[in-house]
């Protein structure tokens, strides 16, 4: 058997100059820091904006984790209450708007919900403020990504006046 050499070519690749921000923090040895924030959004409507906002390419932090639901109104105290005993800074629910909502009740039957879990979270000394409901229609891509960096930006503060602590 003959072996053949065979030789790599070199291929120029274009360096990409990192933006400072990344470049302060590489300096400091840490990577930006991002609340953890779920986002139960609803099929028909809310997932369809978040979809337009990446899509349009809006710009809002990578903090959100959005799970589509099918309704709104299906999601349950339990679903944002372990959220946030797993790790979760905040929950966003968002649907439809009441007029729009596919399941036609859903949306207030969500917005029952939420008022629901806000008592149960102030009972367990929780900040009521790291849950959020928001109602979002497939055409309003901008007012999601307004939200997330709303929403994110107010975990921010949340942590720094707890001192760090959820």
């Amino acid at each position: 058997m003959v072996k053949k050499d065979v030789k790599k070519k070199k291929t120029s690749k274009a360096k990409t100059k990192p933006s400072k921000a990344k470049t302060t923090m590489a300096i400091r040895g840490r990577k930006p820091e991002y609340p953890k924030i779920i986002t139960f959004a609803c099929n028909w409507c809310s997932y369809a904006g978040a979809d337009l906002a990446g899509v349009s390419r809006f710009q809002y932090p990578p903090s959100l984790r959005v799970i589509r639901v099918m309704c709104a109104g299906r999601i349950t105290p339990a679903f944002i209450l372990d959220a946030l005993t797993s790790g979760a800074d905040g929950v966003i629910v968002s649907g439809c708007h009441f007029e729009d909502c596919h399941y036609i009740s859903g949306s207030r039957k969500a917005e029952k919900i939420i008022k629901t879990t806000k008592k149960l979270m102030h009972l367990l000394g929780m900040d009521e403020r790291r849950l959020r409901f928001e109602l979002i229609s497939a055409a309003e891509g901008q007012k999601f990504a307004t939200v997330a960096r709303e929403f994110t930006k107010e975990i921010q503060d949340i942590t720094i006046k707890n001192n760090g602590e959820k």
